[in-house]
């Protein structure tokens, strides 16, 4: 694609480098063939190809985002499909975030989405006052179908529509936990900040299996939110000064005792972090440390494809694996999880279209919620049809995401993982209906 950006434009760093990536794109249009908001809405604007017209016009005229082109980067999922089709490289992930942040910095956006977008940076990068509004959602909840006859109120009826009935209690977090075998490793778990509060299982149940394996784990103090829940929205400062705290933490733990890795286990999280190296790239202060903490996440199926866990017989529950988005087109981890649930003796299926999108995709589901609905409603019917006694997958958002749509138990790959290897069974099996059809071994 050819450009004209000016040498005074190009100064900027961040232009530059949206300069190189505008060029790499040769209007093929094989990204169109897997962009879910262009296979639900039919619109060359809603697909990457249109979407890269509207930034390259907008960053080459230097002028501020309007109406036309926040609507059609809104509705990107930046599930990061269209990369992994693009026959030509573009980087399409590093170029929307760079519109978001110029959005961001040049568009007023009305003032209900306003209020909303601050209440979502404001609440679900922190803990404590996520589960605070979860309980007060509960109260809400009944208001949800009159919330969503406004359109304006749309996103608060799905926010209610998402939250649990009751979070889970919130769990311990001591600091180191000790290897039960002999120690073999040393890793830092990230603890996050929505997935501990709407399932704390899924670390423990990463801590339990790690431990057991020899492997020490530590979740160190001052730890917290990745960034990736306002990095998606534009809020690129905020973003970074996560990111800068938990590089800040994590070398801390290198230096003392040193990491072989930096667990996680939700695989939005995952692709922000291994991001952290570009994301920090221009300051000097944090360039070189961020690269190596980029270098060192790891998903929690990455790092266990590396430990060689032994095969176990068939336990005759079969397993539909859905594949994050963040985990098959983010960080390219394609086969590990469903390899490790084979060896674990599960029986996995893969369902139809597992290259597209759930509708999850961070605060997707709320600020979008009729896409997401759609897509939500395509992927459970791939899902079901596959006829699995349980769906597994690494990403807490999808996890979230459809639970709402199906009765089939949604577990977190690690879950069955931990289970199939000494663990404790997974709350969500404990209801003896769910597996009326499997032959237990385990």
């Amino acid at each position: 694609m050819q450009t004209s950006f000016t040498p005074e434009q190009l100064a900027d760093p961040q232009v530059a480098e949206s300069e190189k990536i505008l060029r790499k794109c040769v209007h093929c249009g094989f990204c169109t063939a897997t962009c879910p908001t262009y296979a639900t809405l039919g619109n060359e604007l809603d697909s990457p190809r249109g979407r890269i017209y509207l930034i390259k016009d907008m960053l080459e005229n230097d002028r501020p985002a309007d109406r036309e082109v926040v609507t059609h980067i809104d509705r990107c999922l930046s599930c990061l499909a269209c990369t992994t089709t693009c026959p030509s490289g573009v980087d399409y992930m590093h170029l929307v975030d760079h519109a978001r942040v110029h959005i961001e910095k040049t568009y007023r956006r009305p003032l209900m989405d306003r209020l909303i977008r601050s209440l979502l940076a404001a609440v679900l990068p922190y803990p404590g006052r996520f589960r605070l509004a979860l309980k007060l959602a509960e109260s809400g909840q009944p208001f949800a179908p009159l919330l969503r006859k406004v359109s304006a109120l749309k996103p608060l009826a799905a926010m209610l529509d998402l939250a649990p009935n009751a979070a889970p209690p919130q769990a311990d977090r001591p600091a180191v936990h000790a290897s039960v075998a002999e120690k073999r490793g040393r890793v830092a778990i990230l603890t996050g900040c929505a997935q501990p509060v709407l399932d704390p299982a899924i670390n423990e149940a990463t801590v339990r299996l790690l431990t057991r394996l020899g492997i020490e784990v530590v979740a160190p103090k001052g730890e917290g939110c990745c960034g990736a829940l306002v990095h998606h929205m534009g809020r690129e400062e905020q973003a970074l000064a996560f990111a800068r705290r938990n590089v800040d933490v994590w070398m801390r733990e290198v230096e003392d005792a040193g990491l072989d890795a930096i667990i996680i286990t939700a695989s939005g999280c995952g692709t922000t972090i291994k991001d952290y190296g570009h994301m920090l790239r221009l300051d000097p202060a944090y360039a070189e440390k961020a690269e190596r903490v980029s270098a060192l996440a790891k998903d929690i199926t990455e790092y266990l494809a590396t430990l060689e866990l032994p095969a176990l017989e068939r336990n005759g529950l079969s397993v539909a694996y859905h594949s994050a988005c963040s985990m098959q087109h983010g960080q390219k981890i394609t086969m590990a999880p469903k390899l490790l649930l084979k060896a674990a003796g599960f029986v996995v299926r893969d369902p139809a279209e597992g290259h597209l999108c759930c509708g999850s995709a961070g605060t997707y589901n709320i600020l979008q919620p009729e896409i997401s609905g759609q897509l939500k409603a395509r992927k459970v019917k791939n899902i079901e049809s596959t006829r699995a006694d349980v769906i597994a997958t690494g990403n807490i958002g999808c996890m979230t995401q459809i639970a709402t749509g199906t009765q089939m138990p949604i577990l977190h790959t690690v879950e069955l993982l931990d289970w199939a290897y000494g663990g404790e069974k997974p709350r969500k099996l404990r209801v003896p209906c769910v597996l009326k059809d499997a032959q237990r071994t385990l």
